[in-house]
C-alpha cells in the first residue's frame, strides 16, 4: 500500500489523500490509483492566485488549475470533455475505484467538479442532498458537483444548416454517486470500507474506517465533540478504538487552541442570544452558516425563546424540503418548514415586485403589480417559486412593519436588503468563522460599514467545527493507532507529543 497526499498537508482543508492498494508490478501508467479520501479545494492556496473578479477559465478546462498547483497531475481521473478541448487524449476507463467523501464543505468536495463521471462518489444521503441544493441553486462557474454537463459540445441544428452548442438537460450527464449507510461496511476491491458519523457543522459528516489484509486505516474527517450530535463523535472513538488501526488520518484545526471561552458550545450561543435579544424591540438579524443545521436549529430554538419568528432564506428552505422528504435519515432534530417559528424570506430581485409597492409601465401609464400577479414570480428561479406560496412568506415589508416579530438570517450578500428594511433600534449577532485571511478581513470590514450605517451593534456568538487541541489529542491516544498522520492543520508539529505515548508521527510530503 501506498499513500499520497495531494492536500490538506500543511494547510487547512483540500483534502485530497490518495490510498493506493494495488500491484503495480506488472502493471501500466494507467493503472496508478485507488481510493480518495475527499477531494477539495485548499482556499489559501487558490486565494494565492485568485480572488472574486479573477477566476480560473473554463474554457481551459483543468489547465489553469495544474498550472498552478491546485490539482494534481494525474492521468486516468478527469472529465474527458475539459481534457479533449485541450487536445489531450483521456483513458477508456478510469483509474480511480472511488471518492469517499466525509461531508459537504467545498475543501473537502469542490474538486469533485473535474473528475470523471464514471468514478464513483461515496457519500452519505445529507451530504446528496446538501450538494443537490448547491448545486440547484448556484451559478458559479466550477459547481457540478452530482451531475456534470457537456462543455465544449456542438451538435446539428435541428432547422437549417450548421451547429448548436449542446445545453439544458441534454447536456447534463448524472455522475456515479454511491449513497452509503453509516456503520454499514461495504467492499471496493480489496477494501472493507465503514462509514462512521462524526460530529461536524453541517449534515451527514463522517469519518471512515479501511480495511484490507495490510492495514486498518481511520480517517477521521472533521471532527468536533461540543455540537449537537456529539454522540456522534463519541460513538466512533468507541468504534475507533475496538478497530485498532494501524493508521490514522486525523485533522488538526485548532490542535493549537486550548483556551476556554465563554461561549463552547451551541447551548451557550443559544443562551447568549436568548438574554441579549429577549427584551430588545428591535429586529434581530443573524449571520450563520447556510449549511451549519445545528446553528439553525439554535436560532430556532431562541426564536421559540423570545416570541420570535425565524426568517431563513429560500435556499435554506430548500434543503428543510429535501431532508423532509428524505425518509432513511434522521431528520426530526430539524424544524419542519410550517412550523410556526420560522418564515422565508424573498429580497426584491430582478424588477423587485414581490413587496406589491413598485410600478411597472404598460404602455406608459405606471401601474403597481400585486404581489400575488404570476408577474413576480418570474422574478425568482423555478426552484424557489413554490416557497412564495406559502403562507409562511414573508419579505422587507413584514420585517420592516413589525421588526419585533422577526429574526432575520442575513449573510454578506444579502446585507443590501438592509436598505428596504431600514431597521431602526436593531442588534446583529455575527455567527460565523472570524476572518482568517486578508480576503476575508476585507470582508468583515464591509459588514462593519453596513452595520454602522444602520446603527446596528454588533454581538459575535459562534463555536466552531472542529475540536480543540486537548480533545483531539486524547482522542488520537485513545483511539492508540501505530502511525499518525497530522493533515488540514497548519500546526502539525503539535502532534509530535503524541511520540511520548509510543505512537509513530509521520508528517506528509505534498505531492503536485
Amino acid at each position: 500500500m501506498s499513500l499520497n497526499f495531494y492536500g490538506g498537508v500543511n494547510k487547512i482543508g483540500g483534502n485530497k489523500i490518495l490510498v493506493d492498494n494495488k500491484d503495480h508490478s506488472n502493471s501500466s501508467e494507467n493503472n496508478i490509483s485507488s481510493l480518495f479520501l475527499d477531494f477539495g479545494m485548499s482556499f489559501s492556496k487558490a486565494g494565492d492566485y485568485f480572488s472574486e473578479f479573477l477566476q480560473p477559465r473554463k474554457l481551459n478546462g483543468i489547465m489553469d488549475f495544474i498550472e498552478l498547483g491546485l490539482l494534481p497531475k494525474i492521468k486516468g481521473i478527469y472529465r474527458e470533455d475539459y481534457l479533449k478541448h485541450c487536445g489531450i487524449n483521456s483513458y477508456k476507463e478510469p483509474v480511480v475505484d472511488g471518492v469517499l467523501l466525509s461531508h459537504a464543505h467545498m475543501d473537502h468536495c469542490s474538486h469533485i467538479h473535474h473528475l470523471r463521471e464514471d468514478i464513483p462518489i461515496f457519500m452519505r444521503k445529507e451530504s446528496e442532498i446538501i450538494l443537490q441544493v448547491l448545486e440547484d441553486t448556484g451559478k458559479t462557474s466550477f459547481s457540478e458537483i452530482m451531475n456534470t454537463k457537456k462543455s465544449f459540445h456542438y451538435v446539428p441544428k435541428k432547422r437549417g444548416e450548421g451547429y448548436k452548442k449542446l445545453t439544458g438537460d441534454e447536456a447534463k450527464i448524472k455522475r456515479t454517486i454511491e449513497t452509503i449507510k453509516p456503520y454499514s461496511p461495504f467492499e471496493i476491491n480489496d477494501f472493507k470500507v465503514t462509514s462512521i458519523p462524526v460530529d461536524h457543522s453541517l449534515p451527514g459528516a463522517c469519518a471512515y474506517f479501511l480495511e484490507n489484509d495490510n492495514e486498518t486505516i481511520v480517517y477521521s474527517g472533521d471532527i468536533r465533540f461540543h455540537g449537537r450530535n456529539q454522540e456522534y463523535s463519541n460513538k466512533f472513538l468507541t468504534e475507533a478504538q475496538k478497530f485498532n488501526p494501524t493508521t490514522m488520518f486525523c485533522e488538526g484545526t485548532r490542535i493549537n487552541e486550548d483556551t476556554e471561552k465563554k461561549i463552547e458550545t451551541e447551548e451557550d450561543i443559544e443562551f447568549e442570544a436568548t438574554n441579549t435579544i429577549k427584551n430588545h424591540e428591535g429586529l434581530i438579524i443573524v449571520n450563520y452558516p447556510i449549511r451549519d443545521l445545528d446553528r439553525l436549529v439554535t436560532f430556532h430554538n431562541i426564536a421559540k425563546n423570545t416570541d420570535r419568528i425565524l426568517a431563513i432564506n429560500s435556499k435554506q428552505a430548500y434543503i428543510l424540503k429535501l431532508l423532509e422528504n428524505e425518509k432513511d435519515i434522521e431528520t426530526n432534530k430539524y424544524p419542519k418548514l410550517k412550523d410556526p417559528n420560522i418564515a422565508v424570506y424573498f429580497p426584491r430581485k430582478k424588477q423587485g415586485l414581490i413587496s406589491g409597492e413598485h410600478c411597472v409601465a404598460y404602455d406608459d401609464d405606471w401601474k403597481i403589480i400585486d404581489s400575488e400577479d404570476d408577474e413576480v414570480k418570474k422574478d425568482y428561479e423555478t426552484w424557489e417559486r413554490e416557497f412564495l406560496d406559502e403562507d409562511n412568506a414573508i419579505n422587507y415589508t413584514n420585517l420592516k412593519e413589525d421588526p419585533k416579530k422577526y429574526i432575520f438570517r442575513c449573510d454578506f450578500f444579502e446585507l443590501n436588503q438592509l436598505i428596504d428594511i431600514k431597521p431602526e433600534n436593531g442588534l446583529y449577532i455575527h455567527s460565523i468563522t472570524e476572518p482568517f485571511n486578508e480576503e476575508m478581513g476585507f470582508d468583515f470590514k464591509r459588514v462593519e460599514n453596513w452595520l454602522n450605517h444602520f446603527n446596528l451593534p454588533i454581538y459575535k456568538m459562534h463555536v466552531s467545527g472542529h475540536g480543540k487541541g486537548k480533545e483531539i489529542l486524547n482522542m488520537i491516544r485513545e483511539i492508540n493507532p501505530e502511525k499518525i498522520y497530522p493533515i488540514h492543520t497548519e500546526h502539525a508539529k503539535l502532534f509530535d507529543i503524541l511520540r511520548d505515548d509510543g505512537i509513530t508521527v509521520i508528517h506528509p510530503e505534498l505531492k503536485s
